[in-house]
């Protein structure tokens, strides 16, 4: 009605295919109601209004109202979008009325229904009002009763209440509980004028101590009014009631009820006695309609009720033959899910299915198919409608898939989504806010850099004893921007864990993490020391107290060979190595053939070319000699070895 703007008092009904699901107040005073006939209606009440449920219509992408869709069930299907998105709008003025959560307790119940526990707020109404409640308890004794109320009169306005039991009368006073009905039904009133003039829609409620009396209570006096079920008329209201006709109590156990005690009438079954019930309905089954007639609800307000799946699904009539025909009803299907994520939190990343499914009908045969929803991607509509088309194939190509009786689409295993996770472009500056911070770090960099000069600088202390004392200076050289470099200020190699003006970033890079892999790598092994090894630490300048001897020569133009423990000329060098490397090989020749089993070390060689500027890196594996195999230094090697690489520095 108020979205065809017509007067309150029209009759109207809402129309599904040939049959009315609903009716106004005005309409069923002439009579009519829900499923008659649209000739008896139009009968009863010439000028009865019918509309039409919104309907997806075949190859659309959005519902409407269509004028013409009871006449082509077909090509149309019923959609109840319209419904949920006025039921967001009520639900979100409600809690827009009540104070912010956690006072605020509110359960959708149905697409027109809640539950609202007011419990919280009406304690703090009535400390507010009654201030001898926030005080302490007499004579500082919880279990003293509460002083009566000051009021001996309750106003309750227009509200429908409930008649006293045969016990009580309206003469006696107020007690405690009378009284926080009445600041509910005030807030419950407040509430339903709110709906009123921001949505134009009328409601109905119920005021009671439990959910099940509740719900009896908003149904008893109908349109626009509330009903107050006190607790001193919970008997009184029930009585009036048949078993069959209250909630969860009809079906299976209501016609069990009904044939096992010949009535369905509860001021009847209150006379029945609790072991009787049990041992008619059992143990569970009696206590608990036992405690149901006897108003005994102990449900509590779920302000969040977990959707396990979500289905959309249509009947052909006349069935479809074709692959295309069943894309454009997925396509609706799709369109009609989303709708309801989105109202599940699928966009805020709150909830979201991990499945979805589609079931087809052949004649007789039903045949499903599954796939998971990728988690990495948002869900869209787009996503479901690719997933829910290649489900389709699937079937397809199976075979038989025509005429096809029924489509059934659907989503589930919902789970709670991440909430909070930062995207990597979060992390990141653009535009305007970048350029500052760059033009600050370059000022904050050129402070620094002025403020260390004025401070020596701090240099690693290194034994004069190291490695560094059998190089000499070099003299100063270009480096590959073309600047002087003093030899003052080049080392060479360069120390571990600092940076050299002579060598570029990445091949300094790459001569310490090989350094420090060599390092990794003998201990990862257990490698021992010897006395003709030479230890870099990554963390240390020191040596290995076992290589005293080669560390004390007295001048670089000389060689001293660690494992001969002999002097010679530096000519002679590479021809004593040459010595040794053949000695080597045929030592590995008489390992191999006596021991096939013979372990494999891998050994990181450092030498240093004196004829270029460049350090050599050599990988050679062999069998483990008793000694170890640790690196060795070597000096004045000419040609790399076969499996080495050069590294080139500053060029």
């Amino acid at each position: 009605m108020v979205r065809l703007n017509v007067p309150e008092d029209q009759p109207l009904a809402v129309q599904q295919w040939q049959g009315l699901i609903a009716v106004n107040y005005p309409a069923r005073k002439f009579g009519i109601g829900r499923f008659i006939a649209i000739p008896e209606a139009k009968k009863l009440c010439p000028n009865l209004i019918m509309q039409h449920v919104a309907t997806w219509k075949e190859g659309d992408e959005k519902w409407a109202y269509h004028k013409d869709a009871f006449a082509d069930m077909a090509t149309h299907k019923v959609s109840l979008d319209p419904y949920r998105l006025e039921s967001r709008r009520i639900l979100a003025c409600i809690k827009d009325v009540l104070p912010a959560p956690p006072i605020q307790r509110v359960e959708k119940a149905s697409i027109d229904e809640v539950f609202l526990d007011l419990s919280a707020q009406i304690h703090a109404i009535l400390l507010e009002r009654y201030q001898e409640l926030s005080g302490p308890a007499p004579y500082d004794d919880p279990t003293e009763y509460l002083p009566r109320p000051p009021t001996t009169a309750l106003d309750w306005t227009t509200d429908a209440l409930i008649d006293l039991d045969t016990s009580e009368t309206e003469d006696d006073d107020p007690d405690w509980d009378d009284v926080t009905m009445q600041i509910g039904s005030e807030i419950v009133r407040s509430v339903r004028e709110v709906i009123r003039e921001r949505l134009k829609y009328t409601c109905s409620a119920g005021i009671a101590k439990n959910k099940f009396i509740a719900k009896l209570g908003s149904a008893y006096k109908k349109p626009n009014q509330q009903t107050v079920v006190r607790n001193r008329a919970v008997q009184h209201f029930l009585e009036g009631f048949k078993f069959t006709k209250i909630r969860n109590l009809g079906g299976k156990l209501g016609d069990q009820v009904v044939s096992t005690f010949g009535t369905d009438e509860v001021k009847e079954l209150l006379q029945v006695p609790l072991e009787q019930l049990k041992f008619k309905l059992g143990d569970d089954t009696g206590s608990w309609v036992h405690q149901v007639i006897r108003g005994e609800d102990f449900s509590e307000i779920n302000s969040r009720t977990q959707i396990k799946s979500m289905l959309s699904a249509k009947s052909f009539r006349p069935s479809i033959n074709t692959f295309e025909q069943a894309v454009r009803w997925l396509r609706i299907f799709v369109a009609d899910i989303f709708s309801r994520l989105v109202e599940e939190g699928v966009l805020e990343n709150k909830r979201r299915p991990k499945s979805i499914n589609l079931h087809h009908r052949q004649g007789g045969q039903m045949r499903s198919r599954q796939a998971p929803i990728p988690s990495g991607r948002p869900i869209d509509e787009p996503l479901l409608f690719d997933l829910a088309k290649t489900l389709l194939g699937q079937i397809v190509v199976d075979g038989r898939a025509w005429p096809c009786a029924n489509l059934q689409l659907s989503v589930g295993g919902f789970e709670d989504g991440l909430i909070g996770n930062r995207g990597i472009s979060s992390f990141l500056v653009k535009g305007d806010e970048a350029k500052a911070m760059k033009l600050m770090l370059r000022d904050t960099e050129q402070n620094g850099s002025a403020k260390e000069d004025d401070k020596p600088g701090k240099r690693r202390k290194v034994d004069e004893e190291g490695i560094q004392k059998f190089f000499s200076r070099r003299e100063p050289s270009r480096d590959e921007h073309g600047d002087e470099v003093g030899a003052e200020d080049q080392e060479f190699p360069p120390k571990i864990g600092s940076s050299s003006p002579s060598i570029g970033s990445d091949d300094a890079a790459l001569c310490n993490a090989a350094r420090v892999y060599d390092n990794t790598n003998l201990r990862a092994n257990n490698i021992p020391a010897t006395d003709h090894t030479a230890t870099v630490d990554a963390t240390s300048s020191e040596t290995t107290p076992g290589v005293s001897t080669f560390l004390h020569q007295s001048s670089i133009s000389s060689y001293y060979c660690a494992r001969c423990r002999k002097s010679l000329s530096a000519a002679d060098k590479a021809e004593h190595e040459d010595w040794h490397f053949a000695k080597d090989l045929q030592v590995d020749q008489q390992s191999t053939s006596t021991s096939t089993g013979a372990r494999t070390t891998s050994q990181i060689d450092f030498a240093t070319d004196q004829n270029k500027d460049s350090m050599i890196v050599g990988l050679r594996k062999g069998p483990k000699k008793p000694g170890g195999g640790k690196p060795s230094i070597v000096q004045n090697q000419k040609k790399t070895e076969k499996g080495q690489s050069r590294l080139q520095f500053g060029h």
